[in-house]
């Protein structure tokens, strides 16, 4: 007899799963890097300095990135390259906006519904030529994407012609923000006109940098202006260490995990933590992206009275009225005065955050009819951790609301 340990001996402890680096792993290891597990990714969390803290470390990349200009490496985003002459037509299906329109040379973000109506996930999509299209997905959602869209294109329309694959692993991801990036990217790419009228928000363009192609795409996760660059996985570290050193006078920092999703609470932008297998369109606030002149997966039953009640957890953001208090994630939302039972729950906080930008605690939430209720007043309370705040209630776009600076 062969026992259950010897034949998954090795598969065990640390061995359990397979372990995947970012290409930018060992140059970001050599800078001090800490790393924190995403799945099965190591992610780069932070570059502490010496005697940082995480939270110092996080805090300072945050403030140099707003006022100077970061660096982030987002290499683990899921990239899955769409061919064919029905590659619009296969996205138009998935997304629940629309496709056929988008030119070249331009992204469009996207939010895509499982069949039941509820958020899968987002991301933006880029068309690099007429049949050529590059999706990018969030890192954890990256492997149920594409087998969604392999499931799409071989049981419900396998009439379709269109090609996908995985790129994640071929492509290196830096991104840039700050007010001064485009400085910085101009100075990668000389040649390449970054103006806003050439190269405006949401534009993209395929370039090379002493022969080695650059796809530069101006889309930013923290609300600054911002760009993001893809090259071959093996000239990772040589353009990180390019862009660190063209960038030495325009003050870059290198940031990690922890500062980027400081910015994307302060931008409201939506992560794993408010996608979590429970929220539709109309909760996160994006409701009118859903389109009516078109069909798309999910359409159906995201109408369903259950999912359509407009007494559903909608998503808000909070601050503490008292200016001081900590905001955690998990804390339900009361009513002011009421018992801390089940009864008067209205909701949960989904992400905080210190705000180095606003001086105090900030978070993302879900509350019954949260978008009617801006300028109340509600309690987050977590009896686990013997905290209860009141906070005001306000839109979860903390951070230049109309988009102002990231379309500068």
């Amino acid at each position: 007899p062969i026992s259950l340990g010897a034949l998954a001996g090795t598969k065990r402890q640390r061995a359990f799963m397979p372990v995947r680096r970012s290409p930018l792993h060992d140059w970001a290891t050599a800078r001090g890097a800490l790393f924190v597990e995403a799945g099965l990714w190591m992610r780069i969390r932070a570059f502490p300095q010496d005697g940082e803290t995480l939270f110092d470390a996080a805090m300072r990349e945050t403030a140099r990135t707003r006022s100077h200009v970061g660096v982030t490496d987002v290499s683990t985003l899921g990239k899955i390259d769409i061919q064919g002459p029905d590659a619009a037509e296969l996205l138009n299906r998935v997304y629940v906006n629309g496709w056929k329109r988008l030119p070249v040379g331009r992204a469009r973000y996207g939010l895509m519904l499982r069949e039941d109506g509820i958020v899968l996930d987002d991301g933006t999509t880029s068309r690099l030529g007429e049949t050529h299209y590059h999706m990018t997905t969030t890192t954890a959602q990256a492997g149920p994407v594409m087998s969604h869209l392999e499931f799409c294109l071989q049981a419900l329309w396998p009439d379709l012609d269109v090609q996908v694959q995985s790129v994640t692993d071929q492509w290196a991801g830096l991104a840039i923000a700050g007010p001064n990036a485009r400085t910085l990217v101009q100075r990668l790419l000389p040649e390449v006109d970054l103006s806003n009228d050439a190269f405006p928000f949401m534009g993209v363009g395929q370039y090379a940098r002493d022969g080695v192609t650059v796809r530069v795409f101006r889309i930013t996760f923290s609300g600054e202006l911002g760009f993001e660059i893809n090259v071959p996985a093996d000239y990772g570290p040589a353009f990180a260490d390019l862009l660190l050193e063209l960038g030495a006078d325009l003050g870059v920092t290198l940031y990690g995990l922890e500062a980027l999703d400081v910015m994307r609470i302060e931008k409201g932008h939506v992560t794993g933590a408010e996608l979590d297998g429970r929220v539709t369109a109309q909760d996160l606030g994006m409701g009118r992206m859903l389109s009516s002149k078109k069909d798309f997966v999910g359409r159906m039953l995201s109408q369903r009275p259950g999912l359509a009640d407009p007494e559903r957890p909608r998503m808000i953001g909070l601050k503490p009225v008292d200016g001081t208090s900590r905001l955690r994630a998990g804390a339900h939302l009361l009513p002011v005065g009421a018992e801390a039972t089940i009864a008067h729950d209205q909701g949960h906080v989904s992400s905080a955050t210190y705000s180095p930008t606003f001086g105090h605690w900030i978070a993302l939430g879900f509350l019954t009819r949260g978008e009617e209720r801006h300028g109340e007043t509600v309690r987050a309370v977590d009896l686990l951790r013997d905290l209860d705040v009141e906070c005001e209630v306000v839109s979860p776009h903390f951070y230049d609301p109309e988009g102002e600076i990231q379309r500068g």
